[in-house]
């Protein structure tokens, strides 16, 4: 088994724990509501958001994707970190045995926030991963945080 680490991260002007609780803590209620067209539900199958529970997000019709699910490792509000594991959904798990991921909001000197995320891809045994392997997925991922930065600065209360 292989293991491939990507990582990135973006600014924002949203302040960290605003950020934190949209996209990690409360993503289950908000995400559906605010982007309705690619993510249809994301409920609890087991547990109730802590550590150890198990969320799937379940996408919109027509999509490439139905479902995919993942187990939360790690959720530290105090200094706004969560580390999650992809562990089912119809993607490329031909190639990948599992996907760990861990996101930080870290207060920038402005007031907002910068978002660093790490993803790390357990590959099957000599399977090579390459970042256009995972572009898509991406890709999706900064829409989504652009469209809870937008929602947010529309709602400045939401969250405070």
């Amino acid at each position: 088994m292989g293991v491939t680490t990507f990582t990135q991260e973006f600014t924002t002007p949203i302040a960290p724990s605003r950020m934190f609780k949209a996209l990690i803590l409360d993503s289950h209620n908000l995400i559906p509501k605010i982007a309705p067209q690619g993510i249809k539900s994301i409920e609890f199958i087991e547990g109730d958001g802590g550590v150890g529970s198990i969320k799937q997000t379940n996408f919109a019709d027509g999509g490439h994707l139905k479902c995919l699910k993942h187990k939360i490792d790690a959720l530290d509000s105090d200094n706004l970190i969560c580390k999650y594991t992809l562990i089912e959904g119809d993607v490329i798990f031909d190639k990948i045995e599992s996907v760990v991921y861990e996101v930080k909001f870290e207060a920038s000197s402005n007031g907002g926030c910068i978002c660093k995320m790490s993803s790390e891809y357990h590959t099957k045994a000599s399977v090579e991963l390459k970042e256009e392997d995972i572009k898509q997925g991406k890709e999706k991922a900064m829409g989504l945080y652009k469209v809870v930065e937008e929602y947010l600065s529309a709602n400045p209360d939401v969250y405070a």
